[in-house]
């Protein structure tokens, strides 16, 4: 069966969060406690996404997560290889020759084909795409985040 990772998801689950809101930042705790996800696990997603320059991470009383991208440019499918790294359908999809059915193997080309669609509609599909339509988020994004990037931003 296909399915994204608990971590992947939660991962997703946070970014739509922070892109939700009005205010800056959220703290891990916050989410966690919002989302019912045990904190030690979120605290390493949100490390991850922060390394991966999804997040930047501020200190302080007011401290927390925010987002560093604007929510339009984060794909799900970088989402989901920041945290758990490549995509990959099936083992024959790797080059270390460990499939005996490599030479007589009649589904590789179709599974490659479903692979790399799944691969296309992950990397279509945005953050802000995750929001629901008319969110005010997408207004206030470029607002919100052109001071600390120093950048204006233009939506048409």
């Amino acid at each position: 069966m296909l399915k994204l990772t608990k971590k992947s998801d939660y991962g997703l689950i946070a970014l739509l969060h922070l892109s939700g809101r009005r205010v800056r930042s959220a703290t891990a705790k916050e989410m966690a406690e919002a989302y019912r996800i045990p904190l030690p696990l979120l605290s390493k997603v949100l490390q991850s996404l922060a390394r991966g320059g999804f997040l930047a991470s501020e200190q302080g009383t007011k401290g927390g997560y925010r987002l560093a991208r604007d929510p339009n440019t984060i794909s799900a499918l970088e989402v989901v290889r920041a945290i758990d790294g490549p995509v990959i359908l099936t083992a024959c999809f790797h080059d270390d020759g460990g499939c005996d059915q490599l030479h007589t193997c009649t589904v590789k080309t179709p599974l490659r084909k479903v692979h790399e669609g799944i691969l296309k509609l992950l990397d279509g599909i945005t953050i802000s795409d995750m929001q629901d339509t008319g969110s005010p988020v997408q207004t206030l994004w470029p607002i919100l985040n052109a001071a600390d990037a120093g950048k204006t931003f233009i939506r048409e």
